[in-house]
């Protein structure tokens, strides 16, 4: 066969090849046998060794290729992935049904779209002229991580739409039941851990550096939405999982248009009990509103839409023993009782710990050591004793009474005025310090990338880190002594470290630990006061007089800059180089005066000096309301490189658009 020939033949087994995928992985309507596929999966490979210049990245042959990956690349999203609210009954759907309406308009029924919530792992693909160019986990929201080879390995993913569209499609990545029982009597017989349910199978699976490893989990994806609709001829959100059908994708058959809140909680009703009769985990139902106009309408909050909710089903509940109560100290000294629990399966994951919150809890819930109770998860996230059952007791149960030292360092245990919990008030315990490190290194504080809970409880343990000062006095080479830190990711962690010191004031204020001073209170401060030196010699009437600081938190404020382990720690983060000035407005009257006070804007493309976050949070400072969609209501939209539909969108109603050499002069000229 000469190279023309074989070009043609290649062309035709791919078609065949993914039409039969198409059948068997998303219509369930085989109609070869597996030898008749596999014959065919081998002609093809054979042609592409003899012609390897002929393979391209959508063959069927790509699925399962490439060498491990050393990590993940983190990749923005066009439109932000948003989390959807929740309903726990019939009466807050209701509510929901109430706030659209009355929000958009209408005064009678509202068309509605119900589809199951799959409890997988939510996915981003992106097509380009119909090629899947990249695929990615929904991360933050805003930014994911590029895991395209992982998903290329799903056969229900087309490499190639049935149309040449550009689109970005959202879905759910799941492992089905059956896989979920194959994998993990797989896992016992290799003696290795096996997975607590499904949903961590699948969220395991797709994060393998190995592609081939996700290959052989046998996972599938239902597809539901489309980052933008703009451009593809659709207006409702029963249109659009029709057109998702028409690309190629697999849709889940089960969704249903409704015309009422009443027919959304008839099909929540169907489903309650039904569940258990699928091959997949589902934990509840997604409610939209159906027409693209009203939700456009509707739009937004930072997180979710307004116009869609997820109906959760009632918590899963079971009886367990418990078969201990232990104590944990956090970074604030409060001693939270835990109980050790007889594993238990619950909501599809084994529960073996759960909090009990304080002593007063347990006297009013009657709890023991030895007791039987009766254990759930609210919202099917956290484990919670509900109850004990005194009947089912031997005699041998014991009465539990919380302890008068910290279990960490020896402290004798205090209840502060006004407290139920116990607190421990040492200011050297090293669980409060542990604690105060990690809370120091996290995403709403100093945003330290690679300094998790583990690391931080590793160095800790090392004796490298003793306060978050510590942090910025690390070395490389004692690093590398460290188990599973290899030179690259202790490069990466040092960068991280060394970046965070540029943040403005208000991460670090946060990050501090203070005692009732949360994110917002921290900017309120930074705002008032400009820098930590200036927070640091103010007395109690000049931190009362901010608007929106109130006495407790004053006075906590003074306690703190008193201790003279704080004073501390400060000098040595001021020595290691970290910023203690604010680095946003610092009035409200700069607020009103910036030209994004009181727009609604739109960033999209990429953007070379910032994340897609920091820009949001500079221009939210500044007074203005991030969207990711662009309406009528958009006032201006920022546009990087490689911006797309948004920005055609924004030219095309003639909405005002700045690149981000513009944004970067702007927000200069107001921090100058």
């Amino acid at each position: 066969m000469n190279r023309s020939e074989a070009e043609k033949r290649i062309v035709q087994l791919r078609e065949t090849i993914e039409e039969h995928n198409y059948r068997y992985h998303v219509l369930d309507d085989p109609v070869i046998s597996d030898a008749e596929y596999d014959q065919l999966m081998r002609e093809l490979e054979r042609l592409e060794k003899a012609f390897p210049d002929l393979v391209t990245e959508d063959s069927p042959t790509q699925r399962v290729g490439g060498e491990p990956l050393p990590y993940f690349e983190k990749v923005e999203h066009d439109t932000p992935m948003l989390s959807l609210g929740n309903a726990f009954d019939e009466q807050e759907l209701r509510d929901f049904d109430r706030r659209v309406k009355r929000a958009a308009g209408v005064s009678g029924d509202m068309a509605y779209t119900c589809e199951l919530k799959i409890d997988g792992l939510a996915i981003s693909l992106r097509y380009t002229n119909g090629r899947l160019t990249l695929g990615a986990t929904r991360g933050d929201g805003t930014t994911g991580e590029d895991i395209t080879q992982n998903l290329k390995t799903i056969p229900a993913i087309p490499l190639r739409l049935k149309e040449p569209v550009d689109i970005e499609v959202r879905g759910e990545a799941y492992l089905p039941k059956k896989e979920f029982v194959r994998l993990n009597e797989a896992r016992e017989k290799a003696g290795v851990s096996l997975f607590a349910n499904p949903r961590n199978a699948a969220a395991g699976s797709l994060r393998q550096l190995d592609p081939k490893i996700a290959a052989e989990r046998a996972l599938s994806v239902f597809m539901y939405s489309v980052g933008d609709t703009t451009g593809h001829g659709i207006g409702t959100q029963w249109e659009m999982l029709d057109y998702l059908v028409r690309l190629g994708f697999k849709v889940n058959p089960e969704r249903r248009r409704v015309e009422s809140i009443d027919g959304v909680i008839a099909y929540v009703e169907s489903w309650r009990e039904r569940r258990a009769e699928l091959d997949y985990d589902i934990d509840g139902i997604v409610v939209k509103v159906d027409d693209f106009s009203i939700q456009e309408q509707l739009g937004t909050t930072a997180k979710s839409p307004r116009w869609a909710i997820a109906y959760k089903f009632p918590a899963e509940e079971a009886v367990t023993i418990v078969r201990a109560i232990e104590v944990n100290v956090g970074r604030t000294g409060a001693v939270t009782p835990t109980a050790v629990l007889e594993p238990v399966t619950l909501a599809g994951t084994t529960v073996q710990r759960a909090s009990l919150h304080n002593e007063d809890l347990i006297r009013e819930k009657d709890i023991r050591i030895g007791d039987h109770v009766v254990v759930k998860k609210a919202g099917d996230i956290i484990p919670e004793v509900i109850k004990s059952i005194p009947e089912r007791r031997t005699g041998e149960e014991i009465v539990y009474h919380m302890p008068d030292e910290c279990p960490e360092c020896g402290s004798e245990l205090v209840h502060l005025e006004e407290e139920v919990a116990l607190r421990c008030i040492n200011p050297e315990c090293p669980a409060q310090t542990r604690e105060g490190i990690i809370h120091f290194v996290s995403r709403d504080a100093m945003n330290i990338d690679g300094l998790g809970e583990k690391v931080v409880t590793q160095l800790f343990n090392e004796g490298l880190v003793r306060s978050v000062a510590d942090l910025y006095y690390l070395q490389r080479d004692e690093l590398l002594q460290l188990e599973r830190m290899a030179e690259k990711s202790v490069d990466n962690l040092l960068a991280a470290i060394e970046k965070s010191k540029e943040n403005s004031v208000e991460k670090l204020i946060f990050g501090l630990g203070i005692r009732f001073v949360g994110a917002k209170a921290a900017r309120i401060l930074a705002q008032e006061f400009g820098d930590l030196d200036t927070l640091e010699q103010a007395d109690y009437e000049q931190v009362l007089a901010v608007e929106g600081i109130g006495p407790k938190i004053a006075d906590s404020i003074i306690t703190y800059f008193q201790q003279p382990e704080v004073k501390q720690t400060l000098a040595k983060l001021r020595k290691a180089g970290v910023n203690f000035t604010y680095r946003g407005p610092r009035s409200e009257q700069a607020v009103s005066d910036s030209p994004f006070s009181g727009k609604t804007v739109v960033l999209t493309g990429t953007l070379q000096n910032w994340s897609r976050k920091e820009a949001s949070a500079k221009i939210e400072a500044l007074g203005g309301n991030v969207t990711g969609s662009v309406s009528k209501r958009t006032d201006l939209v920022i546009a990087g490189e490689k911006a797309g539909s948004k920005l055609a969108k924004a030219q095309k109603l003639g909405i005002e658009v700045w690149d981000e050499e513009k944004l970067m002069d702007v927000l200069k000229e107001l921090e100058a």
